[in-house]
C-alpha cells in the first residue's frame, strides 16, 4: 500500500513546452526549436554540476540555482540558435517560465486524491521560489501536502540524495513511495531508488534503453488511480 504520491513538477505538472507560443513570437517560427533546446540543455547542465561533485557533505560545490541554470540554459539556445541576444525578450521568457501552464488534469486530480486521503507532494529540481510561483499561477497553491526542492542538498535528480528527500519529509520507505513523472530519466533514476514508479508518457516516445522499466505507464496523470487501484488488490 502506497503511503505518498509524489509528482515531479516540470514536464509531469507544468508543460514547460507551453512556453513555445511566446518564443515563436518574439522569434517567428523558432518556437519548438528555442523550447526542446532549451529543455535539454538546461537537464544537461544540472548532470553536469550533480556528476562533477557527487556524494559530498552539503552538495556539489558547483551547484547553482535551477533558475540560474534555467536562464543560462536560455542564453545558450538563442546563441546556438544564431537568433541574437536580447535582454527585454530573455527576461519575458523567464517570465512566462515562471508561470508555466499546469496541464489540464492536474487540479482534478490532486483535488481527488486529496479526497481519497492520499498524501501527495512534489520532488523537483526547481528550486523553492520557481515552485511557489508555478503552483501559484497554476492555481494549485496548497493542493499538495509537501513540496520538496533538491535545492536543500544542492544537487539534483537524479542523485540518490535527491530522491531520499521524501523519505525524510514523509517519513516512509522507498516502496511506500509511488513516484510519477513524465521524464523517462527521472523515471528511470526513481526505480532505481527503489520507488515504484509510473510514467506519464505524453509524447508517445520510446522508454531509455538502458536499466529497468518503469513499474507502469499512461498518458495523463489520471493514470494514478489504476496504479492505487491496483495496489489495494
Amino acid at each position: 500500500m502506497f503511503k505518498v504520491v509524489v509528482f515531479d513538477a516540470y514536464g509531469t505538472l507544468f508543460d514547460v513546452y507551453s512556453i513555445a507560443a511566446l518564443a515563436d513570437t518574439l522569434y517567428p517560427r523558432q518556437g519548438a526549436a528555442i523550447a526542446a533546446l532549451w529543455r535539454d540543455k538546461q537537464i544537461e547542465y544540472t548532470r553536469l554540476i550533480a556528476l562533477s561533485d557527487p556524494c559530498k557533505e552539503g552538495g556539489s560545490r558547483h551547484y547553482q540555482s535551477f533558475w540560474d541554470i534555467t536562464q543560462a540554459a536560455l542564453g545558450y539556445t538563442l546563441e546556438r540558435l544564431a537568433l541574437g541576444r536580447s535582454a527585454a525578450h530573455e527576461q519575458a521568457l523567464m517570465d512566462q517560465y515562471a508561470e508555466l501552464k499546469a496541464f489540464p488534469e492536474c487540479s482534478a486530480v490532486l483535488r481527488r486524491l486529496r479526497e481519497q486521503g492520499m498524501a501527495t507532494a512534489i520532488l523537483s529540481n526547481g528550486n523553492p521560489a520557481m515552485l511557489e510561483s508555478a503552483l501559484a499561477s497554476a492555481g494549485l497553491a496548497g493542493m499538495l501536502d509537501q513540496v520538496i526542492s533538491v535545492d536543500s542538498v544542492r544537487t539534483f535528480k537524479t542523485s540518490p540524495a535527491s530522491y531520499a528527500l521524501v523519505g525524510t519529509g514523509f517519513g516512509v520507505q522507498a516502496d511506500e513511495v509511488l513516484f510519477v513523472s513524465s521524464n523517462a530519466w527521472d523515471a528511470l533514476g526513481a526505480t532505481w531508488f527503489g520507488f515504484c514508479t509510473l510514467w506519464l508518457n505524453r509524447q508517445n516516445l520510446p522508454f531509455e534503453a538502458i536499466g529497468p522499466r518503469p513499474h507502469a505507464v499512461g498518458t495523463d496523470l489520471a493514470a494514478v488511480f489504476g496504479v492505487l487501484a491496483g495496489s489495494r488488490e
